[in-house]
């Protein structure tokens, strides 16, 4: 915090400059404005002193020039929720990936790190939010543990949270999945939104409707990523909320709401990706690739353009970017093509973005973060499910977290349930690993198409504890084992045998590796999945979201199967 003096000195630099009187800091000459409010493209010079815009629609001088003849100048691209635990890598890596693709400020939920390691995961983040080159936002984990039906490494409650409360990086309270507790007016709950009234609280109400959703709104509450129709979406939009267009490397909403995105509502609608990994990112690229399919829908582009970023900063309280204009933060993609988003150069807070700006920030050490996974070796009989009569089964769709309560009649052998290939009925296991009751739960999902096998993860969401499926419980053990051994990672085996795996060793969910060896990995993990015969394209991130009790509409977690619509347990 500089003095009033430098204050009122930096204020007469931005408008010298923007009045002309002395040459700007920066000058993209001849480049063709892009306004996301009224859709015209205009040529101009765009003037930058510091990390402001200062002139447009005019022509300037610059201490440095570059031209940009033939290229379009679109306002910086806005995330509006992810999680970066779940792009495998660090924060400082997360933003070299991903800033290349115009994404020049993400709003992150720390969530993930904090069910592991509570406050000390959300104070690492925080730091490796002052040295990132994007602007790194966070929401503050509302919700850790989810429920209380899973065993997680950390509890953080209002206390916990109200000492990052005033960081520079915090926009507020981050998306509140315990719906159901909102609705029953759980007192824990409560107490944090009360502690948040006034400031911007992140939604989560996957298929909420009706009085249940008007009450979960009275909370204060205004935007959501789990809409999965555009009726869902429409009702969310009409009560006030702005619905953020989901599309990652699981949950692909896009296609089904690209309808809501007219011009009556493209100030009521905003992107994210919630989450994408390196390999997807490489494959298909990041909120480009959103936007490009958008405008493939039949969107205008004024309207996606807005949505990716005025839109998007207008929901989070960000009310210094997000248009290209004088006085405004100075995000601004370049780009070849409009409407395929084809990007040529990238500029965040006034610097071209390049890999001497991200060789200069400084490492954040993730001290006491490094080993966390405590649970004991599995083996084979650790996977038995006792006969019933009639078995539930967790249904899987490529595409979706939402999953379906199947009912099915499977084999039974020595009063135990077993694997039933000709249905597609695997088995599913959570293996608590925080070291604290050694709970193991195991029942079947259906959906996998694997014949032999088995998959772990010690990305469980939200507690994270290890996931695994399997076609046969002697590779799920293995499976297990291995990734305890890796003190967390992702592992594919068969029989006894490891055929690939990946060490996740921080917090047993991000990879120290940068993210060019990440994509690697994951290359080689989905041809091991797909030689056990996985259907699903991206199976590791599927297998992730099989514990998380808050998306419907059966999941499991180390207490057993866990009916979310009824919000209680089954088996």
């Amino acid at each position: 915090m500089g003095s009033r003096q430098d204050k009122v000195a930096g204020l007469k630099t931005l408008i010298d400059q923007g009045q002309g009187a002395v040459p700007a800091d920066l000058v993209l000459k001849n480049v063709e404005l892009f306004n996301v409010i009224d859709g015209s493209l205009t040529k101009t010079d765009i003037a930058i002193c510091g990390d402001k815009i200062v002139g447009t629609y005019d022509t300037y001088s610059g201490e440095t020039e570059v031209d940009c003849s033939g290229k379009i100048a679109v306002p910086g691209f806005i995330d509006t929720h992810l999680h970066v635990e779940s792009s495998l890598v660090t924060p400082l890596e997360f933003d070299r990936c991903v800033l290349p693709y115009g994404v020049t400020t993400a709003i992150c939920d720390p969530h993930e790190i904090a069910n592991v390691t509570g406050a000390a995961g959300i104070k690492y983040f925080l730091d490796s939010s002052l040295e990132t080159i994007m602007d790194l936002r966070v929401n503050l984990s509302s919700c850790v543990p989810a429920t209380e039906f899973e065993t997680s490494g950390a509890r953080l409650d209002i206390d916990d949270l109200l000492p990052f409360k005033d960081h520079s990086s915090v926009i507020g309270l981050a998306e509140f999945m315990n719906f159901p507790g909102v609705l029953a007016g759980d007192p824990n709950a409560l107490a944090k939104i009360a502690e948040f009234e006034g400031e911007h609280i992140d939604g989560h109400a996957p298929l909420v409707r009706g009085k249940a959703l008007n009450g979960y709104l009275s909370a204060g509450i205004r935007t959501d990523h789990e809409a999965t129709t555009a009726e869902e979406a429409l009702e969310k939009i009409s009560k006030g909320m702005t619905i953020l267009i989901r599309e990652g490397s699981v949950s692909k909403d896009l296609d089904a709401l690209a309808p809501v995105l007219t011009p009556e509502r493209a100030s009521f609608v905003a992107l994210c990706t919630d989450d994408r990994n390196p390999l997807d990112i490489a494959e298909e690229g990041h909120l480009n690739c959103l936007i490009k399919r958008l405008i493939g829908h039949g969107s205008a582009p004024r309207d996606v353009y807005r949505a990716a970023s005025w839109s998007a900063a207008n929901a989070f309280g960000l009310r210094d970017r997000g248009l290209i204009a004088p006085g405004w933060r100075a995000d601004i993609v370049l780009l070849n093509d409009l409407e395929t988003c084809d990007i040529s150069d990238v500029i965040s807070a006034g610097r071209l973005v390049n890999d001497e700006l991200f060789a200069g920030r400084k490492l954040i050490e993730p001290i006491g973060l490094l080993d966390t996974c405590h649970a004991e070796q599995v083996s084979a009989a650790s996977f038995v499910v006792p006969a019933q009569r009639e078995t539930s089964v967790i249904g899987v769709k490529p595409g979706l977290i939402i999953t379906e309560h199947l009912k099915m009649d499977l084999p039974v052998a020595d009063n135990y349930s077993q694997i039933d290939l000709e249905q597609d009925a695997i088995k599913v296991a959570v293996v608590e690993r925080h070291g604290k009751n050694g709970n193991i739960a195991t029942a079947f999902v259906n959906g996998f198409g694997m014949a032999g096998g088995a998959i772990a993860s010690s990305v469980g969401h939200d507690s994270h504890n290890i996931c695994v499926v399997g076609a046969d419980e002697e590779a799920m053990a293995a499976a297990v084992n291995r990734c305890i051994a890796l003190k967390g990672g992702f592992v594919v085996a068969k029989g006894s045998d490891v055929l690939a795996e990946m060490e996740l060793p921080l917090a047993g969910l991000m990879s120290l590796d940068p993210f060019e060896k990440v994509k690697e990995r994951l290359e080689e993990l989905r041809a091991a999945a797909k030689s056990l015969g996985c259907v699903l394209p991206e199976p590791f991130l599927q297998v992730a979201f099989l514990p998380l009790p808050v998306i419907p509409h059966l999941k499991i977690t180390d207490f057993g199967l866990f009916d979310v619509s009824r919000f209680e347990l089954i088996q």
